[in-house]
Parts: structure tokens; C-alpha cells; sequence
């Protein structure tokens, strides 16, 4: 056996006895999902300050006027206002009742300005493209929380106490209510609500659905009022 044969032969000898080593699989840590709906996600970003601005005019405009036909009221309390249309659908009546006073004895308009007015600036803001911290988030969908509960106690209270519908006022229940459910909306895409596990199937369901979930809660309202108030509009017909 050659020289270079005996050289090869111990070569192989000895990468055979050498132990191998084993290379432990690393697993990666698992990822959290996230509970932003991904088709979802970037548009809600880019209207939201849009949604917030419309919001914010609509209701502004609203609460303006409420105001306008506050002060005419208290210099003419007789006279009619521009708002009352019919038995049904009037203002005037909402004016001399402590809910149309429910807080301190201001008037619900006036809370409305300060309300439609900041989120009329956050919408210019983030539009210009400021950015909030997570705790300012909170804090906004606190206070369009107490605002929509406010609302709805209003909707109660118009349909089955005091049984008159201001038309201006209802104009100030869809800005608050679209303001609160896209708001919340980009709060449960941007987490500032943490709500992972079995809340995650829901949070992605209602994102889905965002548009559906929202035209039923205006149906709601409109069936509600429609059957209450039934006994005149089939005189109307």
C-alpha cells in the first residue's frame, strides 16, 4: 500500500472518531397576533382624522344652532322656533324640561360645543400629522364614552318621557356616535386597548363588520322612534 493510501486511510480514521456535535434547533419565540384586522388597518388610518373632522362639523353646526335658538327662546319664550316643524319633531319643548339642563342647569348645547369643537381640533391635528401618546387616546374615548352614554339617556328620554324629537339634536346623536364607534375602532387597530385571546375573534369580527354594526345601531334608533311615535305618522301617510 503506497505512502499517500496510508495518509488517506488514517485521515478517514480519525474524522470518524471524532464525536458529532448536534446542533440544538433554536424555536423562535411565538409571535402575539395582533387584534388589528390587516385589510382593515391602514385605511382606518388615514380617515380617521377625516371621520373626525366630519364628525366634529356636523355636530358643531348643530350645537350651534341649539344654542342660537337657546338664547331666542329665553327672549321670546312664546314665539315659535325655526326647529319646531310639527308636534312630533320640535325643539322648543326640549328647552323648558330639566334633561335639556341635565348638567349643572347648562344647557346640553353648550357641553356639545366643547365636545364637537375638540374633536374638530384633533381631526386638523392629526390630519397636519401630530402624533398622541396612548394615555391621550384613553382619555378621548373616556370622554366620547360619557358622550355617547350621555346620548343615548337623551334618546330615552326624548322618545318615551318627553315625546318630542329635535331635529338638531338628532344630528348631534349621529355625530357622536359615529365619532365614538371610529374612535374606538382605531383604539382597538392601534391597541391601545390591549385585548388579546378569546377577545381577539370579536375585536376582528367587529372590524370586519365596522360599517354593518353601525348602520344596524341607526336602524335600531329609527325603528324605536317609528314605532313609538306610529300613532302620528300613519296620520301623515
Amino acid at each position: 500500500m503506497s505512502q499517500g493510501s496510508s495518509k488517506g486511510q488514517r485521515a478517514k480514521d480519525k474524522g470518524q472518531s471524532q464525536p458529532r456535535v448536534k446542533t440544538a434547533s433554536v424555536k423562535s419565540a411565538p409571535q402575539v397576533k395582533s387584534q388589528a384586522h390587516p385589510r382593515h388597518l391602514n385605511w382606518l388610518e388615514r380617515h380617521v382624522p377625516t371621520i373626525l373632522i366630519g364628525s366634529g362639523i356636523l355636530g358643531l353646526f348643530a350645537a350651534f344652532i341649539l344654542a342660537l335658538e337657546e338664547f331666542h327662546h329665553l327672549k321670546n319664550p312664546s314665539a315659535p322656533l325655526n326647529c319646531d316643524l310639527n308636534p312630533i319633531i320640535s325643539c322648543g319643548p326640549s328647552m323648558d324640561v330639566w334633561q335639556g339642563h341635565a348638567l349643572l342647569g347648562i344647557p346640553n348645547q353648550f357641553f356639545g360645543i366643547i365636545t364637537f369643537t375638540i374633536m374638530l381640533t384633533m381631526g386638523m391635528a392629526l390630519l397636519a400629522g401630530a402624533r398622541f401618546s396612548r394615555w391621550f387616546w384613553l382619555g378621548l374615548q373616556a370622554g366620547m364614552f360619557a358622550g355617547l352614554v350621555f346620548v343615548h339617556w337623551f334618546i330615552y328620554q326624548s322618545i318615551w318621557v318627553l315625546e318630542h324629537l329635535c331635529p338638531y339634536c338628532m344630528v348631534t346623536w349621529v355625530a357622536t356616535i359615529v365619532g365614538f364607534w371610529y374612535i374606538f375602532l382605531y383604539g382597538l387597530r392601534a391597541e391601545h386597548f390591549r385585548l388579546h385571546g378569546k377577545w381577539n375573534k370579536a375585536v376582528l369580527f367587529i372590524q370586519k363588520h365596522h360599517a354593518d354594526i353601525l348602520v344596524f345601531w341607526f336602524l335600531a334608533i329609527i325603528a324605536f322612534i317609528l314605532n313609538h311615535f306610529w300613532y302620528y305618522w300613519q296620520t301623515v301617510l
